[in-house]
């Protein structure tokens, strides 16, 4: 089978493989319940998810370096026992500690190691796509946490949190594990048939691929990774408090929480595989301005929704959710388009490090927030100065380009 066939069979595989290590998201599912089984209190265990989040990208990195010289197939083939048995290693746990190393430590580092090649990957093999591409192999990570919690909470139900960990961490293995056997390095180079790329003036298409030395001696990285920092933070402010927002601002039920999170996160989905194939069309800068802009309106709606009602929250909360899978759905491909294609697996590890500074930064800047002053409106204003700011820099790295370019 030729490489411009199999290639949309590789991207529906890596498609697969994030649908399973975006599980790693529902984790407020698991929390509860493992709590009541260790004896603990739930805010105890908020630091299991944290430090996934935080090992990340070192493994996307290091991931990366060995996706680019021996290809992805092995790298997400470790990643994925590497993942699976995180989770199965939680259905044993008779301790925090148990977790921390399990899904912490186990289904943090297995998913940055399968990430970064599964983005990078895919992103390669479309080149006249990026967007496209990474917009949905995104989509399908963040759509993991609208389709798990239901599953996961009926298996809790039914054979308890243990079997539920050891269930999902040996079909998760398997599946990520099947589908590396598809998976394949893209050629250096390559481009499907009858596809010329083209550079236009101020396009900010680089023109020279750049290893992560290259890329960091870079000026417009730091403006890009700043932008990511900006719009990550305006984003998961938000999202990280969408159950507590719901509950404490709007006055919904524990149910009607958890259906608007679900929502924030089909609308985050959404937002992924639209924003990267508009970016395809009008550019990647010019829709990371336009998500901004629908979050700041957003912003805007859920300070006036206590006053106005749960209408406008929905509108806020959507709008919001939008703009975060708008970075998420782009910036793979903008980090491409800016630095080359060739290193890209190992260079958007590097810039996914503005990522999980904002996933630390955000929530705990939200929650400390709310409680020096009971309420959640300095939150929204600083999500929204963070938006601001956002905005700003995206005319800043159009200057630069501009004058690199003449």
């Amino acid at each position: 089978m030729n490489l411009d066939k199999k290639r949309w069979i590789i991207l529906i595989c890596s498609c697969l493989i994030n649908l399973c290590i975006g599980s790693l998201y529902a984790w407020s599912v698991f929390a509860g319940p493992m709590a009541d089984r260790l004896g603990v209190e739930s805010g105890a265990l908020s630091l299991v998810f944290t430090l996934a989040n935080a090992v990340g990208p070192v493994t996307m990195i290091s991931g990366g370096f060995i996706n680019d010289k021996f290809g992805a197939r092995n790298v997400i083939l470790a990643g994925g026992i590497l993942f699976g048995a995180g989770m199965i290693a939680c259905g044993f746990a008779n301790s925090v500690i148990v977790l921390y190393l399990g899904y912490g430590l186990g289904c943090g580092l297995g998913m940055g190691m399968i990430y970064g090649c599964t983005i990078g990957n895919s992103i390669k093999f479309f080149p006249e796509r990026k967007g496209f591409a990474g917009g949905i192999s995104t989509m399908t990570y963040g759509i993991s946490s609208v389709i798990l919690p239901p599953i996961a909470n009926m298996l809790i139900e039914n054979v308890g949190i243990n079997n539920t960990f050891k269930i999902i961490g040996l079909i998760f293995g398997i599946v990520i594990c099947f589908c590396s056997c598809v998976m394949e390095k893209c050629p250096d180079g390559y481009a499907p048939k009858g596809y010329v790329q083209e550079k236009t003036a101020n396009s900010g298409v680089g023109t020279v691929d750049k290893d992560w030395k290259g890329m960091l001696s870079s000026p417009v990285f730091y403006v890009m990774i700043i932008l990511l920092i900006c719009g990550a933070f305006t984003g998961l402010t938000i999202i990280s408090q969408a159950s507590s927002l719901s509950k404490n601002m709007m006055g919904y039920s524990a149910a009607g929480a958890a259906l608007i999170v679900s929502v924030l996160a089909l609308f985050n989905s959404i937002g992924r595989v639209c924003a990267g194939m508009v970016s395809d069309k009008i550019g990647r800068i010019g829709t990371i301005r336009l998500g901004l802009v629908l979050a700041i309106v957003g912003i805007v709606f859920l300070l006036l929704s206590q006053s106005v009602g749960r209408m406008v929250f929905l509108v806020g909360m959507a709008l919001v959710g939008i703009c975060f899978g708008t970075f998420m759905g782009v910036f793979p491909g903008f980090t491409a388009e800016r630095f080359g294609m060739k290193h890209n697996t190992v260079n958007y590890g590097i810039m996914f490090i503005g990522f999980a500074l904002a996933g630390i930064i955000g929530p705990i800047s939200i929650s400390k927030i709310y409680m020096a002053t009971g309420s959640y409106g300095t939150s929204f204003i600083v999500a929204a100065c963070f938006a601001c700011i956002g905005l700003v820099l995206t005319f800043i790295y159009q200057l630069i380009i501009r004058k690199s370019d003449s």
